[in-house]
């Protein structure tokens, strides 16, 4: 199985890549420029200080998307829409994991905070782009910090909260997530609950300033998992 990750070039794709690279799986870091993507994963293997990786290389977003088994969109959303226009029409019946959040800066140097999008969440917005494409939508990794992922020798200290409307579809990404270190993933239900799990994220970053740290998560404690 091969996992491409969308825009993995900012510190959350190059995260998310380094901890599936230390699992053991494939990864493909796509970015809308293939000399990007091929300049991240020389920066993941200086890193990791593995010269050698066999299981990582990079590509354009669109040539990612078309070798890829699971996709993972990793991506401010100022570039959401365009980044899932180059790549619709390979995305045919497989699962697509959004990790999007709509945030936007504000003046004065407060916290970046949500707004919501047309579709309720960003998740949707990918569900409404994508349609009649045959993507399984899964919404993922929004409340866990770029820190965490890039602090790749430790454990992230993080549950992840799964959403989307097909339960085998979450379980695979939940298996998946479930590899790197620390984290246990909790199904948050239908797609639409990305609604709320989104907008958890610009209070994490308001705690992580407020407490100066960069390490701040979220666990969901008194639940007997299945």
């Amino acid at each position: 199985m091969k996992i491409a990750i969308l825009g993995g070039t900012g510190d959350q794709g190059l995260g998310i890549a380094i901890r599936f690279v230390q699992a053991g799986e494939n990864v493909i870091i796509g970015s809308r420029k293939a000399e990007k993507a091929e300049k991240a994963v020389e920066e993941i293997k200086e890193l990791l200080k593995e010269k050698n990786l066999d299981n990582i290389e990079g590509l354009s977003n669109e040539d990612a998307a078309k070798k890829g088994d699971i996709l993972i969109l990793t991506v401010p959303i100022t570039a959401q829409k365009p980044t899932l226009e180059s790549v619709k029409e390979f995305v045919n019946g497989k699962i697509f994991v959004d990790a999007t959040v709509p945030l936007q800066s504000n003046l004065g140097g407060t916290p970046m905070t949500y707004f919501i999008p047309w579709e309720g969440s960003a998740a949707e917005e990918t569900e409404a782009i994508l349609k009649g494409n045959g993507a399984k939508i899964v919404s993922a990794f929004n409340n866990i910090s770029s820190s965490s992922l890039m602090n790749f020798n430790e454990k992230v200290d993080c549950d992840c909260l799964i959403s989307g409307d097909d339960a085998d579809s979450k379980k695979i990404v939940s298996e998946l997530i479930e590899k790197i270190p620390g984290i246990e993933c909790i199904d948050a239900g239908p797609l639409e609950q990305a609604r709320t799990v989104e907008r958890i994220t610009s209070l994490l970053i308001g705690l992580n300033i407020r407490y100066k740290t960069h390490y701040g998560g979220l666990r969901i404690t008194g639940l007997k998992q299945k």
